[in-house]
């Protein structure tokens, strides 16, 4: 993710109206069977793993203040968090998975669609009002953490991750016609 050239806001705005429209599409076809059965390279069932896509997105509204407190201090300061969040990715990985198993029983398939839209509708929101000033700060992230964080991103290059690891994750669902 490099900020080099300005964010294309509209092609963000699309992104996450394509991975809103197509999680409700997974939410639509999805079997009571479907959701039971496991996932394809993690441990999670399939709403588990549904609940942990939504997840990226729920988590980038944190980002977006972190990165604000972060993004005015010297950058040591978010080197030194990223460093010792990467020093704990182990027990992180535990919490990860054990959280989405834990919140898909209250995030059920039921439920996620209606959280889908007001975080989106929120990322939306708080996108229009990022100026350019805003957009070009940033901090350095746990890379250990995550595939998708990179050592040092913007909050431009913030907004475009919860659709990469929402694409990456798709792909690893068992249901439906999703393939």
């Amino acid at each position: 993710m490099s900020n080099a050239q300005p964010l294309n806001r509209q092609a963000v705005h699309e992104e996450l109206e394509l991975a809103r429209a197509d999680f409700h599409h997974l939410l639509r076809i999805a079997t009571k069977s479907d959701l039971a059965r496991p996932s394809d390279g993690t441990r999670w069932t399939n709403e588990q793993l549904l609940f942990h896509m939504l997840f990226g997105y729920m988590v980038v509204l944190t980002l977006l203040r972190l990165v604000r407190l972060f993004g005015r201090l010297p950058d040591g300061a978010s080197r030194a968090w990223a460093r010792l969040l990467n020093s704990g990715t182990r027990p992180f990985d535990v919490v990860n998975y054990l959280g989405s198993c834990a919140a898909a029983t209250f995030y059920n398939h039921r439920r996620m669609g209606a959280k889908c839209d007001r975080v989106i509708a929120a990322l939306h929101r708080r996108l229009d009002q990022e100026d350019t000033v805003s957009l070009a700060r940033g901090m350095y992230y746990p890379v250990r953490w995550d595939p998708f964080f990179r050592d040092y991103m913007t909050l431009a290059d913030l907004y475009r991750y919860p659709t990469r690891h929402f694409d990456f994750h798709r792909r690893q669902l068992t249901m439906g016609d999703h393939r």
